[in-house]
């Protein structure tokens, strides 16, 4: 019977030790010479015998080999559960077992030596793994009824295994030392080659964006909005200072390569997969591209044997260790940063092409839109048609010539769009390299005139495109579209104090001294939001860009820098925030609108034009007065400095708080 056991014990159940799919291994109820506490004895045993069979059974079904007895049918994939992590754990495990299949080679030995051995020596012997297996089996099951899958296990191994008992948590430790075996010939190839070895899904790396789409929405009042550490939730209560909601403006930008979060298991912070993604998307880019190899060179500056020697000697340690894990991959980022950093800033020459976003995208070159207005006021002021985007480049390179900018490697880089109702969608699919693809090609209504849908794109070269990406491009071109606009109206209301000139010899009457009234406090308006768009927002954030560029050497930095320049481009701008934004479309517009009634009328108005005068003294006092009060109530510290600069502007004489906050009256 002894041998019976042993053999049970193996994994190969008989007619005593009887094997059951449900309750395991039992001995047999017809046995009337056990005594019933040999029974209880033996059915403990039994317990270690169904687990090893469990084992045995879960790695056979999905590793395919195993020393095991043919009667225990091989079910492939009944769980669906598949992938490399899972097949390293059923070697970790299998390897677990070894030890127990070797106590009892040698209690067959001990009995063969001493046939007057009893059951309690086996149990004695046995003792070790009655702890063991269960709290193992606990393991097995989760990851059978969860379906835990690819780094998952990894987390799920991990937490088992911080418990109080040393014989699970050393098992346990060794099954996680395989399963991260293929983590780090995973990490090796993604961030040594740039290769993503992930057939199954099952890394915490992958390709494509990150599925944080649905997830924004339902974070949406908690989302850090860039302003001072605010969430959505404090921003509205703060006078009901909602965020725009323009369809994909801040699209978050498509990257290639994204975290999969929910396989990264909790012991490896996110900021240590960031640095592992980063590094990864960098040689990737290098390994695709073979851009110049003779200028770039390496970008681990051929140092990939000495990584990858000492990602293979984390391998071989027992026990994870998060020190010595982030220390090596902070040494493997800094190497590939600094590359970056060489390439972009000394080779791209990185400052050179800021500054020409800056000149196009942020009217650092005045003169040149101021002439470009002029020549494309015509042809914009009016709903734009299939030829309006070809005559608008035309214009663009007149201005240019016009301001002697001639220079024949930029002017190319450059054209302006304009998205007209019908636009061929083919035409939208295949965009300029480094322009914003069209974000929907359904039918939309008809821009109300050409100026509402223009745009700008910047044909980016390699391999500046990993830092002004499509969406960043897009940010630009919302806050082009927003500084054209005020632009524009400044010229028209500059283009009504020379018409005022001009007929000043003549007989004025009560309604020309409102009109000019009302165009010198527009005048006066326009043009102090202006002064403090170009030199408090911009100015001042380009030359913290460009500090914060020349004080490192890192490439990460950079593009934190440039992240935060723009972001904060669109906050101090007021882009983001509703109320403000729309009080000064909305005098913006009432500008225009007068300007419009002025250029028309060469005499003194008549009353249709008397009553439409009135109408905009009342918008411009009414909206006048909204804005002071928002930029004088506000009392959050960040968003307060902002408008507090822009009252500063408005109000540096006291004029427009003496007129109680209304200009026009």
């Amino acid at each position: 019977m002894i041998h019976e056991l042993l053999l049970a014990l193996s994994g190969y159940p008989g007619t005593i030790f009887t094997w059951n799919k449900r309750t395991g291994l039992q001995v047999s109820q017809d046995l009337p010479f056990l005594h019933p506490s040999e029974t209880s004895v033996l059915n403990r045993l039994c317990k270690l015998g169904s687990d090893y069979i469990r084992f045995t059974e879960f790695i056979e079904q999905h590793t395919g080999h195993v020393h095991q007895q043919e009667h225990h049918t091989n079910q492939s994939n009944q769980t669906g559960l598949h992938g490399i992590y899972l097949r390293a754990f059923c070697t970790g495990l299998d390897s677990m077992l070894q030890p127990y299949r070797q106590t009892l080679l040698d209690l067959e030995q001990e009995f063969l030596g001493d046939p007057h051995l009893t059951i309690s020596h086996v149990n004695y012997k046995l003792d070790q793994f009655q702890l063991l297996f269960p709290s193992v089996m606990v393991v097995v099951e989760t990851i059978k009824s969860q379906k835990i899958h690819g780094c998952q296990i990894l987390e799920t191994v991990y937490k088992h295994s911080c418990g109080g008992l040393p014989p699970v948590r050393m098992a346990l430790e060794k099954i996680l030392a395989v399963c991260h075996g293929v983590m780090y010939k995973q990490l090796a190839a993604w961030m040594l080659h740039g290769l993503l070895l992930d057939q199954s899904e099952e890394f915490f790396v992958k390709q494509g964006p990150s599925a944080g789409g649905a997830a924004a929405n339902q974070d949406e009042e908690e989302e850090d909005l860039g302003l001072g550490g605010l969430s959505g939730k404090q921003l509205r209560e703060l006078q009901d200072l909602r965020l725009i909601e323009e369809e994909n403006m801040l699209a978050p930008s498509l990257q290639q390569f994204s975290l999969r979060t929910e396989m990264l298991p909790s012991y490896i912070p996110i900021r240590v997969a960031e640095k592992i993604l980063f590094v990864g998307e960098s040689v990737q880019m290098f390994e695709n591209h073979n851009h110049s190899p003779s200028r770039a060179g390496s970008i681990l500056k051929h140092q990939e044997d000495m990584f990858a020697a000492e990602l293979h000697k984390l391998k071989q340690q027992p026990l994870f260790s998060l020190v010595d894990f982030e220390n090596l991959i902070d040494r493997i980022r800094s190497t590939v940063a600094e590359h970056l950093w060489t390439l972009m800033v000394e080779e791209s020459d990185l400052l050179e092409q800021l500054k020409i976003i800056k000149d196009f995208y942020l009217l650092g070159r005045g003169e040149l839109y101021q002439v470009f207005i002029d020549l494309a006021q015509h042809m914009l002021k009016t709903p734009p048609t299939a030829v309006t985007e070809h005559d608008v480049n035309v214009a663009f390179q007149q201005a240019a010539h016009k301001v002697l900018l001639d220079d024949d490697n930029l002017l190319p880089l450059l054209h302006l769009t304009v998205d007209y109702q019908g636009k061929d969608s083919k035409e939208g699919s295949g965009p300029r390299d480094g322009a914003t693809p069209p974000q929907d090609t359904s039918p939309r209504e008809v821009p109300p005139t050409g100026w509402a849908a223009l745009g700008l794109t910047y044909k980016v070269q390699w391999p500046l495109h990993i830092l002004f990406t499509p969406a960043v491009l897009e940010k630009y071109n919302v806050v082009f579209r927003y500084l054209l606009s005020v632009r524009r109206v400044q010229s028209q209301l500059q283009h009504c104090w020379a018409l005022q000139m001009q007929r000043k010899h003549l007989k004025s009457s009560q309604t020309d001294a409102v009109k000019w009234r009302l165009r010198n406090h527009m005048a006066f308006l326009i043009d102090n939001l202006q002064y403090y768009l170009q030199v408090d927002v911009l100015e001042s954030q380009f030359s913290q860009l460009l500090q914060q560029i020349n004080s490192t050497r890192d490439f990460e930095s950079i593009r934190l820098a440039h992240d935060h320049f723009l972001s904060n481009l669109l906050a101090q701008s007021f882009i983001l925030l509703k109320p403000v934004f729309h009080c000064l479309n909305e005098i913006l517009e009432l500008c225009h609108n007068f300007c419009s009634l002025v250029s028309q009328t060469v005499a003194s108005l008549d009353e249709r034009g008397t009553a439409q005068l009135d109408i905009l003294v009342k918008g411009f006092r009414r909206q006048s007065s909204l804005l002071f009060k928002i930029l004088s109530s506000v009392r959050n510290h960040q968003i307060n400095s902002d408008l507090a600069q822009l009252l500063l502007r408005l109000d540096y004489n006291k004029y427009y708080t003496q007129a109680g906050g209304t200009l026009g009256r």
